[in-house]
C-alpha cells in the first residue's frame, strides 16, 4: 500500500521596507545634524528621534528585509539602527538618567572606539552598496566620512575639523536617504521608474 505525500509552499508577500528605513535614516540624521551645524541647541529632542526613526524605523525594515532573504539590508538596517540606539543611551548616561556615578565614569574615548568600530563595517558596507544602486552608495560613502568624522573628533584629532565634516556629511546623508526614501515608494506605487536611483556599477556581479 502506497501512499501520497503532497508538499505545500505558503509565500507570504511583504513590502519592500526600503521606504521606511531610509525614511527614519533620513529624519535622525537631518535632526542630529541639525544640531552638530549649531542650526538648534542640545540632543534632548534629537533623542526621541533617534529612539524611533533611528532606531526602531531601522529595526522593523531590518526585520522585513530578512523576509525577503536580503542579508545586505538585514544587516544595514539592523546594525544601523542599533547604532541609533547606542547613540541614545550615550546620552541618557550623559544625563545621569543611569545614575550620576555612571555619568561621571563616562570615557568619550569610548564612544571613538565604538566609531571607528562602524567605520569599518560601513566601509565594507560600501563595497557592498555598489551593487545596490548609485544613491544608496552615495549615503555610503557619506556615512564614511561621517564616521571619520566622529571617530576623530571625538578623540581629540583636529576636532573642529572633524567635527564639521562630519555634520556636513549628516546633512547630506539626510537629503539622499529622503531622496532614497521618495524612490522606493513611489517607483513601487506607480509601477515605474519615476525617481531614478542609478544602476549598480556591476563590477562584482
Amino acid at each position: 500500500m502506497s501512499q501520497t505525500q503532497t508538499n505545500q509552499r505558503v509565500q507570504i508577500v511583504t513590502a519592500d521596507p526600503s521606504a521606511i528605513g531610509l525614511f527614519g535614516l533620513a529624519m535622525v540624521t537631518l535632526v542630529a545634524s541639525s544640531a552638530k551645524l549649531g542650526w538648534t541647541d542640545g540632543v534632548s529632542f534629537v533623542l526621541p528621534w533617534a529612539i524611533f526613526l533611528g532606531g526602531i524605523a531601522q529595526l522593523f525594515a531590518a526585520v522585513q528585509d530578512a523576509k525577503h532573504n536580503n542579508t545586505f539590508g538585514t544587516t544595514a538596517f539592523g546594525a544601523f539602527g542599533l547604532f541609533w540606539l547606542g547613540v541614545g543611551t550615550t546620552w541618557l548616561i550623559n544625563y545621569g538618567v543611569f545614575g550620576e556615578a555612571a555619568a561621571a565614569a563616562a570615557d568619550p574615548n569610548q564612544l571613538g572606539v565604538a566609531y571607528i568600530g562602524y567605520l569599518i563595517f560601513s566601509l565594507f558596507m560600501t563595497i557592498g552598496a555598489m551593487e545596490t544602486h548609485k544613491v544608496l552608495f552615495i549615503i555610503f560613502v557619506l556615512i564614511d566620512f561621517l564616521f571619520i568624522g566622529l571617530a576623530l573628533s571625538t578623540l581629540g584629532i583636529m576636532p573642529e575639523f572633524m567635527h564639521q565634516l562630519a555634520a556636513v556629511s549628516e546633512l547630506l546623508i539626510a537629503i539622499f536617504s529622503f531622496y532614497g526614501s521618495a524612490a522606493s515608494v513611489l517607483n513601487n506605487h506607480f509601477g515605474k521608474v519615476t525617481i531614478p536611483v542609478g544602476k549598480p556599477f556591476g563590477i562584482f556581479k
